[in-house]
This record gives structure tokens, sequence and C-alpha cells, in this order.
């Protein structure tokens, strides 16, 4: 293949995969972004094609025990009504986004004490005995290794644990004392060690972020080797300690995720729904830039509006499950394809 690019950094990545700090803090604000995209893109189509993987979202509850100075569903914000969605509702969130194409349900919700192991692992056993053919994804935060393994074994296939900064001291600025980033990387290298595909990621222009911590985040998830990396640009909540700090960067966010592309050719990278957030086009941005996966809300409509990690958090529209038809269109226009497949991980090639 001969490919040429303007950007030596971006040249180097393309071949190796790797590249040193100073190059990829240097590609992280590249002006080049044609260069940039049209090497992601490269490497998307070698490993995807042109397919989006869908993942039907299951809100299911919006209770946390955390106070995650960022999140508006933190356990301080007593402005926001909370909900818990039962197993019957959970269920018949997956017939219907099995009748409509979903072959993967993701579980999310706040570290919600409820949902114990027995009551989690209850629901995920129903679910993969009425779906066999369909993945589980779970994304209920830190818990402990008896806690994912018995997960684990209930069916569940995938995790979801984003990182959200890997610097320690950028850590402690957007999180009470409680909460260590030591642990949280004991949580994402035990699930991997049990057996999950497991999915990490970070906000991009979260407050105090300096473009070392971008370059610290892509660093560590080469030591991590997630099958999945999900960003998104951060974008302020009210009633939140950062209300009035300003939004992310969709430039900054975009570019990164073709750099994660370039570095992790076989991972699944999500279009975010906060990049439909900041953007009217910013999923669709997000494909051309290297994602390849998609996860519209299976939530009931009547709980969307509350599950509200950021102000004026996207959930109608393509973002809801049943305007699948209208994604696949605009996705087809771009020249993409949209699948109803479980839409597994592929293996890194040895190249």
């Amino acid at each position: 293949m001969n490919t040429h690019f303007n950007d030596s950094g971006l040249e180097l990545l393309f071949s190796t995969r790797r590249a040193p700090a100073s190059v990829l803090g240097r590609l992280i604000d590249t002006e080049d972004t044609d260069a940039l995209f049209s090497a992601a893109m490269i490497r998307r189509r070698e490993y995807y094609g042109n397919k989006i993987y869908t993942r039907g979202l299951i809100e299911f509850t919006n209770h946390c025990k955390n106070n995650c100075l960022y999140c508006g569903i933190r356990a301080a914000n007593k402005n926001t009504e909370r909900y818990r969605l039962t197993k019957p509702d959970i269920l018949e969130c997956c017939r219907a986004g099995y009748e409509i194409g979903f072959r993967t349900f993701v579980l999310q919700g706040g570290e919600d004490t409820y949902f114990t192991d027995g009551i989690l692992c209850d629901i995920v056993y129903d679910i993969k005995s009425s779906y066999p053919d369909c993945a589980v994804t779970l994304s209920v935060g830190e818990r402990s290794r008896e806690s994912y393994k018995k997960l684990f074994d209930a069916g569940a296939d995938r995790y979801l644990l984003r990182h959200e900064t890997a610097s320690p001291g950028h850590y402690a600025k957007l999180h009470p004392s409680v909460m260590s980033l030591e642990n949280r990387k004991r949580c994402l290298f035990e699930l991997k060690d049990i057996g999950y595909q497991v999915g990490s990621g970070f906000m991009v222009g979260s407050p105090y972020q300096t473009l070392d911590n971008l370059v610290e985040d892509l660093l560590f998830l080469c030591e991590l080797k997630p099958d999945m990396i999900g960003i998104g640009p951060f974008l302020p909540h009210k009633d939140t300690p950062f209300g009035d700090f300003k939004k992310g960067s969709i430039k900054r966010c975009l570019n990164l995720i073709a750099i994660l592309r370039l570095m992790f050719p076989n991972a699944l990278i999500p279009a975010t729904t906060a990049l439909g957030t900041i953007a009217p086009d910013g999923r669709e941005r997000g494909f051309t830039a290297g994602a390849n996966v998609v996860m519209p809300n299976l939530s009931p409509s009547s709980v969307r509006r509350l599950y509200t990690l950021y102000d004026n958090k996207l959930c109608t529209g393509t973002e809801a499950a049943e305007h699948y038809g209208e994604l696949k269109a605009k996705a087809a226009g771009l020249g993409f394809e949209v699948v109803s497949d479980r839409g597994d991980a592929k293996a890194l090639r040895t190249e």
C-alpha cells in the first residue's frame, strides 16, 4: 500500500500503531484533518469494511451513590427526578429492540446499590435465555471482582467502564476523594482477566484537562488494550460543580477518534450521544473520522429525559431506537451500512 501523509507523525502512527508522546500531542490538534481522517478510514475498512454496528441502549436507573463533579445524576443533585426500570420493563425494551434488529443490548446505569448481584444476574440471565444470539453489555460502574465474575457467569459478554482520565492528579479534580484512579484501573484489568470484552474511554475537554493528560489517556489505553473505546466531548450539567465550564471541542474529539482508530484498528469505537448533542451532525462526523458503532436509545420514552448526565442530552430523532430506519438511511448516504449483528471486536492482526 502506497500511502503518503503530510505529517511525518501521522505516517509513523499509521505504520506502527505506536508513536512517541510528542507525536501524539501534535496529532491531537493537527489541522491536517483530511490526511488524518483518510488514514483512519483506511484502517477502518481493513478491519470492518463500511459496517456500522448498533447497540440497543437501555438506561435502566439514574440512581447513583457517587458524586462525580461532572455528572448530572450525581447523588448530591437533588433536582434530578429518579427512576428505576423493573425487570419486565427491561425485557420489554429487549423485545422491542430485537424486533427492530438489535443484537446487542447495553444495560447502563448509575452505581445503584438497589441492583445487587442477585438482581442483576437474574436480569442478565433472562435476557441471554430469551435472546441467545445477542450480546449483553453492562455499564454499571465499579464493583468487586466477585461481582464481575457472577455477572459474567450469568451471561454478560461485555463491560463498559470509562477511565475518564489516566492522570491521578486530574482524576482527583473530577471525582470525590473516596474514588480513585487506582481502583478504576483495578476494575478494568480484572474485567479483562475474567474474560469480558472490555471498553474504556475518556472525556475530551473536561475541566482542568491538559494536552499531556490526553496523551496519558492514549498511552494508558495502549497498556489496557481494550476491545471498545468510547470518547466524547465534555458537556456541562447546570446542577453540578462544573455547570459553568465550557464544552469540550468537537474538532479535538474527532481528531482523537481518528487517532484511536489508527492506534487500535480492531477496536469498536462508537459515535457517542455526546457527539450528536454538541453538533447536529456530530455523530455522522464521527463515522467519517473512524467510528463504527452507534447506540440508539431503547429506554422507555417516559424516562429518557431523566437520564441527564449533561444538559440537553440528545434522546430523540435518530438517537431513538424507533427511528432506526432513518439512521440507516443517513448512514447509507455517507457510504456506510448499518447492520444487525452482535458486532464483536476483531482480533488484532500482526502485520
